[in-house]
């Protein structure tokens, strides 16, 4: 592991990862993106994305040598860091190409959840039920640091698909896939009698739920059922709730 000091917070290298942090826009142009953590460092390396780490003074993490690492001091980091009480690890990964959208029976369909926190911890979800997952228009980066540091490196090991509705509805109608949404209404299916294992399912965002014309075009409403004071439920909640209970049939 070969180490660079870097004593100066306006050093171009540093620079650069503050706008990978804070940029979506900077992400896509650069083709990487910015993590931060030393456990999210060491899953990052595990799977051989990391291409640049900086590391606080003190702070050690196991890499393999042809990672550079600028060393700086505690002071310098946290000029860096987005965090409150940093952990001493940034670094940076390029971004993988997008994949191909793949229908498949059992898989969720993200429309417009926005919220970095929640897309990180459905995509951690999913990808401990084993559960393929796209994201629809209207989502947040999956390579932002807040939805990399939810995820708890489940964008490492599966890269996030992006892909737009009519594209999704097409190839899932192709492939004989129905496709349920989750939202209120006379017509809608409670989750338990619905075979959630063949279907593509809808996530809605926080604010607004699944998209008007996503419901007039999808098979089925389906409905998580709960008591009637609660009117909702978060939406990284609502979609552990369907990952799990599309891999019990």
């Amino acid at each position: 592991m070969s180490e660079t000091r870097i004593t100066s917070r306006k050093n171009p290298a540093l620079q650069r990862v503050r706008r990978l942090l804070s940029s979506r826009r900077e992400r896509a142009e650069a083709g990487l993106f910015a993590g931060e953590g030393t456990k999210l460092l060491s899953e990052a390396a595990r799977w051989g994305q990391v291409e640049l780490a900086v590391l606080a003074e003190g702070v050690e993490v196991e890499l393999s040598p042809e990672i550079p690492v600028l060393r700086v001091s505690e002071e310098v980091f946290a000029s860096l860091s987005g965090q409150e009480s940093p952990q001493g690890a940034v670094f940076l990964c390029r971004k993988p190409e997008n994949p191909p959208f793949v229908p498949k029976p059992g898989m969720l369909l993200l429309d417009g959840i926005q919220d970095p926190g929640n897309l990180g911890t459905i995509l951690r979800t999913a990808d401990a039920f084993q559960v393929e997952v796209a994201l629809l228009e209207g989502c947040a980066d999956p390579y932002g640091p807040k939805t990399v540091r939810a995820s708890m490196g489940a964008v490492f090991r599966k890269t996030p698909v992006i892909c737009g509705w009519d594209q999704a509805r097409g190839a899932c109608r192709a492939a004989g896939i129905p496709l349920g949404v989750t939202a209120l209404g006379v017509d809608a299916q409670d989750i338990r009698q619905a075979p959630l294992g063949q279907m593509a399912v809808v996530i809605g965002s926080e604010g607004r739920g699944v998209r008007p014309e996503l419901i007039r075009q999808a098979d089925r409403l389906l409905v998580i059922p709960m008591q009637s004071n609660c009117e909702s439920l978060n939406a990284a909640a609502a979609a552990a709730i369907i990952a799990w209970q599309m891999v019990q049939r």
